[in-house]
């Protein structure tokens, strides 16, 4: 999509892009406090879902659009339902309760450098050298977090990081499954409503059956107000995203991966008072260095 900007709108779409990055890396600590207490994934996933539901249905009725519910879009729903939600979630929540949260802020930069692999499997992408070039930076960043003396309480334990990269592996299916596939028509909001449905219909008998389930009824204490505030705040930029797409460009809208990492650390550190090594900020760098490398060339 080939755009031509105003400076003034220039402007304006890199402030609402800098408040996107700021509120999507906010949900990464408000995971983090969601599992402090003892709460599960499956229980937290159903009731991300059921707020997420809830907030999308708000949005259609406000759009005026309705969710269609032929076979098409039901297999969908169910794919990005799976992919797209339980399955990364399901690790991000239980890697949150091993790992500072900075750190998963800083895993989810993965996401674009396990896209390309992955888009040349699926023939979505064609091969380049400065990308692949990305893909090792974006490794070696991974290698610098699971070093001794990656954290000041020690390094991050190897098995846990593993499964945080886990989630960014199943955001890139996700994406690499939506461009060779397509949406069944549908657009963004609708995907995300229909699969947050699915999500409740197939997380509640887990977190039932599992023991996870999360009583809904007060008091609440913080890990309920992180919940409510990352699932609402979740629907509300990735509405915000996909706005923004519309008006600039996805080249233009893409960089909010850049400011999700960097705002992640700055919240955990803020709200969490998290300490790093100078390891930690190093890593930073380089997976920022293998996401700007990974990038397809702008046109």
């Amino acid at each position: 999509m080939n755009r031509t900007l105003s400076q003034r709108q220039i402007i304006g779409y890199s402030a609402f892009l800098i408040l996107l990055g700021a509120g999507w890396a906010f949900t990464q600590p408000m995971s983090k406090i969601a599992v402090s207490e003892g709460y599960k994934h499956f229980g937290l996933i159903f009731w991300q879902s059921v707020i997420g539901a809830v907030v999308m249905a708000v949005v259609s009725m406000i759009r005026r659009r309705g969710l269609p519910m032929g076979q098409n879009h039901l297999r969908l729903y169910l794919i990005i339902a799976v992919i797209g939600t339980l399955l990364p979630n399901s690790a991000s929540y239980q890697a949150a309760v091993h790992l500072p949260a900075g750190v998963l802020s800083i895993l989810l930069s993965m996401v674009p450098i396990f896209a390309f692999p992955i888009a040349l499997a699926l023939g979505n992408d064609r091969f380049e050298w400065r990308r692949f070039g990305g893909l090792l930076v974006g490794f070696i960043g991974v290698l610098l977090i699971v070093l001794p003396g990656a954290s000041l309480a020690g390094s991050p334990s190897g098995f846990w990081v593993l499964i945080g990269l886990i989630a960014g592996l199943f955001y890139a299916f996700e994406g690499n499954y939506v461009a060779k596939w397509g949406t069944a028509g549908l657009d963004p909001i609708q995907v995300l409503w229909g699969a947050s449905l699915v999500g409740v219909i197939i997380s509640l008998p887990l977190a039932i059956l599992s023991g996870q389930w999360i009583n809904p009824l007060p008091p609440y204490s913080a890990p309920d107000y992180a919940l409510i505030a990352s699932s609402v705040i979740h629907v509300l930029v990735y509405s915000g995203y996909v706005w923004l797409v519309g008006r600039a460009g996805p080249v233009f809208a893409v960089q909010v991966s850049y400011l999700v990492t960097i705002f992640g650390v700055f919240w955990a550190r803020v709200l969490l008072g998290e300490s790093y090594a100078p390891q930690i900020w190093i890593a930073l760098c380089v997976m920022l260095a293998g996401m700007y490398l990974v990038q397809p060339k702008r046109t």
